[in-house]
């Protein structure tokens, strides 16, 4: 077969058959793509390894790695997608924003394609239930837009006399939209006000957090995004500059000097990725295996950055805080 035969087929809804061993290479390979950069990115690739190494495959010895980053430019993941489907790929892992697996989903109904995502995976098409995910889709989804009334929740017992709060947001995100009515219905039954403020960019932070001061914003929600994930030093650094409190999605953030940060344990997501990659390289198939949902939630306290705030960390937060940074 030709090679340009070879790659159509591949990418084509005909079909490559998933047990189709002929097909594919001794070492098999994985397809890995990322909605953001490698460089912020070290901790989740980690955790992945260890995920397929739980399954029996070590990078570079019996699976290899094709990886493919967007680097933030989410219009770049179509080409990047189409690029990894060129290789006979046992599977493909996406992560960092719901763009990256849609941007594969769009490419192939053959490769396997397992998922990690904070959005809806039924409400954006990517299987047909929770449960039973009836295609050649799977994942991880830690459904991040439900996390964000906790986090006003939070963010408001710390600061309460924050009455109005800005929502840092990645408009170019499709499922931007969803947090952001979470944050408003939350805000509005505690009776606070809601700012937005747009960062498509890193060259947009400075402009964001100088509007926040303009805003009269008491305090900041940094809404789950892989280009906020990619630049947590920054934002906990211009946090810290223009002293506002703030909340944030990953416990990462927390450990960078960030105040507080409620949600998934990311790494573990991205553990529980790989592990779903090597089950299907072991030959099961996506839809059989249900999407996976997180049952723990995190919450970290900074205590230095709040000394450093003059903040006063109630009784009550520390209690139910699972790791408090003094």
């Amino acid at each position: 077969m030709r090679r340009r035969a070879f790659i159509t087929l591949l990418g084509g809804a005909a079909a490559w058959p998933l047990g189709a061993q002929a097909q594919q290479p001794a070492v098999p390979v994985v397809g890995f793509l990322h909605g953001a950069s490698a460089d912020g990115a070290a901790y989740q690739i980690t955790a992945f390894r260890q995920g397929l190494n739980q399954i029996g495959y070590v990078e570079g010895r019996n699976v290899t790695i094709e990886y493919r980053w967007a680097e933030g430019h989410y219009d770049r993941l179509p080409a990047l997608a189409a690029d990894l489907v060129a290789h006979p790929l046992a599977v493909i892992a996406t992560a960092g924003g719901i763009t990256s697996v849609l941007a594969a989903k769009a490419v192939t109904k053959a490769i396997p394609i397992v998922f990690l995502t904070g959005d809806d995976p039924v409400k954006f098409g990517l299987v047909a239930s929770l449960n039973r995910p009836g295609g050649n889709l799977t994942g991880v989804s830690f459904l991040s837009p439900a996390l964000e009334a906790k986090r006003v929740e939070l963010l408001r017992e710390l600061v309460p006399t924050a009455t109005t709060i800005a929502v840092l947001v990645n408009p170019n995100s499709p499922g931007a939209q969803a947090r952001l009515e979470d944050v408003r219905e939350a805000a509005r039954l505690l009776g606070q006000q809601v700012r937005i403020v747009n960062a498509r960019s890193e060259g947009d932070f400075e402009a964001a957090f100088a509007g926040l001061v303009q805003l009269g914003a008491g305090a900041l929600i940094v809404v789950s995004d892989p280009l906020f994930n990619n630049r947590r030093d920054e934002l906990t650094a211009l946090t810290a500059r223009r002293a506002i409190p703030a909340i944030y999605f990953d416990r990462e953030f927390a450990l960078a000097g960030g105040l507080m940060s409620y949600g998934t344990n990311i790494a573990d997501a991205y553990r529980q990725l790989g592990v779903y990659a090597g089950r299907i390289l072991k030959g099961e198939k996506p839809a059989d295996l249900p999407v996976v949902q997180p049952i723990k939630f995190e919450l970290v306290i900074n205590r230095r950055t709040a000394k450093a705030l003059g903040l006063n960390i109630p009784d009550k937060l520390i209690a139910l805080a699972d790791e408090v940074i003094e």
